[in-house]
């Protein structure tokens, strides 16, 4: 008997669920067949035997839904968003972390340099202030006294340029008032004509106003001006108070 071959195409492995399909299938025929077997004026009481002839066997495993499989795919990928999601956050969050720390370090750095320079300026400031204190001529001070008077009087005659000594001031101060700056004389001509000597050098009127010095009060009665304005008269009539030895 010749032998007939079958072209079969290319087979392809069973998924558990067409596993289940044919399972379910040969179990059918075998029923079938049974039935089949008993004359049809017979009883169709099936035997015990011949449903042994051919047993069926059930899969125990579950079938799983396709939905199952897909919803997990699609938590799965959640997840995977969540983590990229998170990632990203994360970096986000550190990047302006860095950022802040930056600008407050920019901004500690500025504050510095700015109380820096501040106390630069307050120390060039000092500096300028200490150097121009020790330039400006320390103010002499003099005592309230004849020796006070003549030393004042001297230091000005001498920025004046008006010629005298401490002793020709002196000799003529106790010749004239006897040291005396509140000293008048009532009875000599230039009394009788209202224009009495006053202070300590016996000075005129008319004479004060006429010879009075700049720099010291307009007062004939105050003994620098007194003293300042008597040899300034003495240095243009006689040269120097120095070369008065009499009234002048």
């Amino acid at each position: 008997m010749p032998k007939i071959s079958l072209n079969r195409g290319p087979s392809r492995a069973l998924n558990r669920k067409h596993k289940i399909a044919v399972a379910g299938a040969a179990a059918f025929g075998v029923s079938a067949l049974a039935f089949s077997a008993v004359p049809s004026n017979a009883s169709t009481t099936t035997t015990s035997e011949a449903v042994s002839a051919a047993p069926v066997k059930y899969s125990s495993e579950r079938i799983t839904d396709v939905k199952t499989s897909v919803t997990d795919q699609l938590a799965e990928a959640n997840l995977k968003v969540e983590a990229i999601e998170a990632k990203k956050k994360a970096a986000a969050q550190a990047a302006a972390k860095k950022k802040a720390a930056a600008a407050a370090a920019a901004k500690k750095k500025a504050a510095a340099a700015a109380a820096a320079e501040k106390a630069a300026q307050e120390r060039r400031a000092k500096e300028a202030a200490s150097r121009s204190a020790q330039r400006a001529p320390v103010k002499k001070t003099y005592a309230n006294n004849l020796d006070g008077w003549i030393r004042e009087a001297l230091d000005i005659m001498k920025k004046k340029g008006i010629p005298g000594s401490y002793h020709g001031l002196h000799k003529n101060i106790i010749r004239e008032s006897s040291g005396n700056p509140k000293a008048i004389n009532l009875w000599d001509i230039n009394a009788q004509n209202g224009i009495p000597s006053k202070g300590l050098l016996q000075v005129i009127p008319p004479t004060f106003e006429a010879y009075h010095v700049s720099g010291t009060p307009k007062d004939i009665w105050n003994p620098v001006s007194n003293i300042t304005a008597a040899a300034n008269y003495a240095a243009d009539r006689y040269g120097s108070i120095d070369n008065v030895n009499s009234a002048y």
